[in-house]
């Protein structure tokens, strides 16, 4: 098994004739990922690489069954492609697309909670892969291996870390997922975990964190009440100094709220193993298993 994503997800590419849309729809498909369609309005009817693209993300889940969205449109453009594909009835959207500005996103993920059903990943994420069965969005599939670990992260360079030194050990991992570091996130960490404690392949989860906002307190306190699985965690940002952003736009420290020490706090009371360097998290792993 695998959560959100496996060999049996069909995925339209939203941006599929811009650079990137083309270059990651491509190398996600050389993967293995069933990309069937593509989208950009005014070109349906033409093709990339043999992939048919169409106007809209409605006619696309019509002709092609499609239920996975890969978004990788401008800022400008963003809101209303992930509203289009969850209007769709998309199941999920994957939103790559980094700049979007708050009030956007803000709009977009009330609208979707409130009027669909769709599962929003991002935005400004790296997406997700079930290594050996499908990748959506831009993770680098070469550090991955087939496994029973859950990776969760707000940092897409720190997912690849902790993929890669789990890889190192020949752990596996089940899926790994980027949620994105901006401040209005589609799905949340509590999100991803419920879905890890359902899936039977999921063994341990590893979660990566950072500082800003309150989103490893309540996933602390989530795991505490719900989650049954080992967890390992790391939360990054350590020695920012309070005020400033750090990178991503929802990693910024306002007093004693959002600090890197009350996220590693509240993690250790609800029993994660909470390591200090990013490269610990593959041997914390290892002897969990």
């Amino acid at each position: 098994m695998a959560i959100l994503l496996d060999e049996n997800s069909k995925v339209v590419v939203q941006g599929i004739t811009g650079r990137e849309g083309k270059f990651h729809a491509l190398r996600n498909r050389d993967y293995g990922t069933n990309i069937v369609a593509g989208t950009r309005p005014g070109k349906g009817g033409e093709e990339v690489e043999s992939i048919p693209i169409f106007n809209t993300v409605q006619e696309a889940i019509e002709s092609t069954g499609a239920n996975v969205a890969l978004t990788m449109v401008p800022p400008a453009f963003a809101k209303d492609a992930v509203l289009e594909a969850a209007y769709a009835d998309c199941e999920l959207i994957v939103c790559i697309t980094e700049g979007i500005p708050a009030k956007d996103e803000a709009e977009m993920y009330n609208l979707i909670k409130k009027n669909t059903t769709s599962k929003l990943l991002g935005p400004n994420c790296p997406g997700l892969i079930s290594p050996g069965k499908s990748n959506v969005g831009i993770m680098p599939h070469e550090i991955t291996l087939p496994g029973n670990v859950g990776v969760v992260s707000r940092s897409g360079t720190l997912t690849y870390q902790a993929v890669h030194e789990l890889t190192q050990l020949s752990i596996g991992q089940s899926t790994c997922i980027g949620i994105g570091g901006d401040p209005v996130p589609g799905m949340s960490f509590i999100d991803v975990l419920k879905e890890f404690e359902e899936d039977q392949e999921t063994q341990v989860i590893v979660m990566i964190g950072e500082i800003g906002g309150t989103a490893e307190e309540e996933a602390a306190e989530y795991i505490k009440e719900k989650v049954t699985k080992p967890v390992v965690s790391y939360i990054a940002g350590v020695t920012a100094p309070a005020g400033k952003k750090m990178g991503h736009a929802g990693a910024i420290v306002s007093g004693n709220k959002g600090t890197a020490k009350a996220k590693m706090s509240a993690l250790e009371e609800a029993n994660v193993v909470v390591v200090s360097n990013p490269t610990k998290i593959g041997q914390a792993v290892k002897e969990l298993m």
